[in-house]
């Protein structure tokens, strides 16, 4: 394969922050917050920039929604060796109301309009954890899926991807073109140099708009409530077994 890998990033909150939820749970703060690129995303570009690296494919764009703020994460993008960006630019008031169908929609649209023989996510994203964005992609663009994958190997017009599944891995062959979603053991992601960061700045990103792809963006999906998880009660100190047996007992265990 000769062509192109279309990356796409999201920006979420960084993953050594606490959460915590807003007064009216209606969702998590995030202002004031350090954001950072979801680290499955960082996985999926630095996947793709070795595929470029091995000369098995000529350009690495990289895609991410939502309002200005994402230009940083594709900044990121673009030092850690992508060659392009493409800011799909939604307000924040929309951006939080969007959901995984939506960004498929988005991604399929760029996919077809770019050419990409690839398209190389994250599994899911650690602020929603929905896991749900490759799949519906490769259902929209009716291509072929790897999903959670831990090793890929381009073999001319096809693509090895190892699975990871239940109690082990699985091996698979697809056609490309094809969607792939990086799982946690597919890469260590590289750390963009001052070198790259500086270079970065002058790569292109290129602004367009959801109805620019004829993209619908009314989500059908409400969030209603967004709780903390209940504290955890804290723990008993037993002497003996048969006192372990007895509070069990009480607490109707067993």
């Amino acid at each position: 394969m000769s062509g192109r890998v279309l990356v796409g990033v999201k920006r979420v909150v960084d993953y050594a922050v606490k959460i915590r939820t807003k007064a009216d749970n209606s969702g998590v703060v995030t202002d004031g917050v350090k954001h950072s690129m979801n680290p499955f995303c960082e996985i999926a570009v630095e996947e793709a920039v070795r595929l470029k690296e091995k000369k098995l494919i000529k350009e690495v764009v990289v895609v991410s929604c939502g309002p200005e703020q994402v230009l940083e994460t594709i900044r990121t993008a673009l030092a850690m060796g992508a060659d392009r960006g493409i800011h799909v630019d939604i307000s924040a008031e929309e951006y939080n109301t969007i959901g995984p169908l939506q960004v498929s929609k988005i991604l399929a649209a760029l996919a077809k309009k770019e050419e990409a023989q690839l398209v190389i996510l994250g599994k899911q994203a650690i602020d929603d954890d929905c896991n749900q964005t490759g799949q519906m992609t490769a259902a929209l663009l009716d291509w072929p899926q790897g999903t959670f994958a831990a090793e890929v190997v381009l073999e001319g017009e096809r693509v090895k991807v190892v699975r990871e599944v239940d109690g082990g891995q699985e091996t698979i062959m697809i056609n490309i073109p094809a969607v792939v979603t990086a799982d946690l053991r597919l890469n260590t992601p590289r750390y963009a140099t001052l070198p790259n960061i500086m270079k970065a700045k002058k790569k292109k990103i290129a602004n367009v708009k959801p109805a620019d792809l004829g993209v619908d963006m009314i989500s059908r999906l409400e969030v209603l409530k967004v709780d903390e998880p209940p504290q955890r009660k804290a723990g008993l100190k037993v002497e003996t077994v048969a006192d372990l047996v007895g509070k069990l007992k009480e607490a109707g265990r067993i």
